[in-house]
């Protein structure tokens, strides 16, 4: 499955499965093995997309930028200092893992920080992911929208209104749009999840692609699942080759074991899913004719009698009239001789 391909089966009523970006990041600490080996892991686990992101610490981040991350885990304070640490991959990098995405059947993906890798990444990806970070960056976002390309817009830390405004510009812009509900910690602790706001999503922005994107820890993955059944087409969480290592993105991330099993779980979600659209089972036949009521004589009667309400009642299997057409029965003659408990049948009635 491609990323288009959400879009243009947006509307279906059928589920399908989620499409799940692999949010690498800068999780390959600026090696090109350990970013090639975190896109064959992906592909390995059944990620659809493996997404980096790219930028420059000079222009992410003034020195003086503090922290917004859980600081025992990450001790560096400064945005800058990080940011210079995973800033070593360009247009030559990004090209190549490209080629390393085309080659093990994953799409590759990055998310721009500046203009400049919003250009040269143009011509290597069919999407462009704007970071919650940049959700009220509105000039930035027009820029990006110049390219024709959907977007993937996260909202974590946001108002309404925020996303509203970011919203008016893209469809200003006539961009295909994906909301993807996040919450702006690292790492989001359960409590704090809320993915009941996928529901508010769903409701404020009605035409809009849903989406989520994960910060909580692995543990069973239960939150992706649980996004998917709230209606998130595009799910997305960080991603590393091993949990235990120190950095910012390493600790709350998923590797290919939790994707496998998330993968797996969602085979099962998927089958008590099913469709969206309600009607009865071929399964559920004999329970139809068997578990629903007919109206029934509750005493015999004989030719010619007159029918009241008094004469009926109703009970198991529905092999004749139903009791919703009572109205219809009462007040018609009985053309044959019935006896007690007898199910009402139309060719009994003159």
């Amino acid at each position: 499955m491609k990323i288009l391909d959400v879009f243009k089966h947006n509307t279906s009523s059928i589920m399908l499965p989620p499409y799940v970006i692999a949010e690498a990041g800068v999780n390959h600490e600026g090696r090109m093995e350990l970013a090639k080996r975190l896109i064959e892991e992906a592909a390995e686990g059944g990620a659809h997309a493996i997404k980096f992101q790219t930028y420059k610490a000079e222009t992410i981040a003034s020195k003086n930028s503090p922290s917004y991350w859980d600081t025992t885990k990450v001790p560096t304070k400064s945005q800058f200092e990080l940011f210079k640490k995973y800033d070593s991959f360009w247009k030559g990098e990004y090209e190549e893992l490209k080629e390393e995405c085309d080659k093990v059947g994953i799409e590759f993906m990055s998310t721009p920080f500046d203009v400049e890798s919003a250009k040269f990444l143009n011509d290597l990806m069919p999407i462009y992911k704007i970071s919650s970070s940049d959700i009220t960056n509105l000039p930035f976002i027009e820029f990006l929208c110049e390219f024709g390309k959907p977007i993937l817009l996260s909202t974590g830390a946001s108002y309404l209104w925020e996303i509203q405004q970011a919203v008016e510009v893209i469809q200003n812009k006539k961009n295909e749009l994906c909301l993807l509900h996040c919450i702006l910690n690292y790492p989001t602790d359960d409590e704090n999840a809320n993915l009941g706001m996928i529901h508010d999503l769903k409701l404020k922005f009605p035409n809009t692609l849903l989406g989520y994107s994960d910060h909580t820890l692995p543990k069973d993955m239960k939150a992706l699942e649980l996004a998917t059944v709230l209606g998130a087409k595009v799910l997305e969480k960080h991603f590393t080759h091993d949990k235990t290592l120190p950095g910012n993105d390493h600790y709350h991330a998923m590797d290919k074991e939790d994707l496998k099993m998330f993968n797996m779980n969602m085979i099962r979600v998927q089958e008590l899913m099913g469709s969206y659209n309600k009607y009865p089972l071929k399964s559920e036949e004999p329970a139809r004719k068997n578990a629903r009521r007919s109206l029934v004589f509750n005493k015999s009667l004989d030719k010619g009698s007159l029918i009241s309400k008094e004469d009926l009642t109703w009970k198991r299997p529905a092999h004749g009239v139903s009791p919703k057409d009572i109205a219809q029965v009462c007040g018609r003659i009985l053309a044959v001789d019935i006896a007690e408990d007898d199910l009402v049948q139309w060719n009994q009635l003159v």
